[in-house]
């Protein structure tokens, strides 16, 4: 007879990039970055140094799977958090990975546990919800720019209300979601969080100035 969906637990390396501001001489803010679907870290460690405020430490997280992306110049290489095998997986390890940054950074005195914040672009945006509502303690602050919220919003009995202060950022003429869509997204997060915000930008499937000069004014709120 045979047998299917046999394993071996293997260990892998979760890359991270980390920033912190010279001379640190308290604990910091937190902020951990996100990236898309075929973008990497050392991409999304630039866009939140563009949007942290003055001595905030950023860990920029790198996604598991690797792939090539084709570009008009050729070939790159790109990185994405889930695939359609398993997904479950891959949402734990997302969790672990986060989880595992801040108690690393915790552990060498660095970060102010009460100001942690985690922003997320495009394929980021459901897995960090699905964090947050997973971890309603750990953060202070969400921020998600042209992404979903997850699938199972309704159903998950492993989810928890949070009372993070949430921004939610997403543009007019997105390539991937209908304005339909974006407006459903809205609706559900603002009638389940508390302390949220969301703004409509005149963008593609993009993080434009404009929502970086927002986001960036954000974060200095906390």
């Amino acid at each position: 007879m045979p047998e299917t969906d046999l394993h071996i637990t293997a260990e892998i390396k979760l890359y991270y990039d980390l920033h912190v501001p010279e001379n640190l001489r308290a604990r910091a803010p937190l902020l951990i970055a996100i990236h898309g679907y075929g973008a990497h870290k050392r991409y999304m460690m630039r866009q939140a140094q563009m949007v942290a405020p003055e001595r905030s430490v950023i860990a920029s997280l790198q996604a598991p799977h690797q792939h090539f992306s084709k570009l008009a110049e050729g070939y790159r290489i790109g990185f994405g958090w889930l695939t359609d095998h398993k997904p479950e997986e891959y949402i734990t390890l997302h969790h672990y990975f986060v989880n595992e940054v801040i108690e690393r950074l915790a552990a060498k005195d660095l970060i102010d546990r009460n100001r942690i914040f985690i922003f997320g672009f495009s394929q980021a945006v459901a897995l960090n919800f699905r964090y947050a509502f997973t971890y309603p303690e750990v953060l202070r602050g969400v921020i998600a720019v042209c992404g979903a919220i997850p699938g199972d919003l309704e159903t998950n009995p492993s989810y928890k209300p949070f009372s993070a202060e949430t921004f939610y950022l997403y543009g007019d003429d997105d390539e991937f979601y209908t304005q339909e869509k974006f407006k459903e997204f809205d609706k559900k997060l603002a009638e389940k969080l508390p302390n949220y915000r969301s703004k409509q930008y005149r963008a593609k499937h993009e993080t434009t100035d404009e929502m970086r000069t927002d986001i960036k004014n954000f974060l200095e709120e906390f």
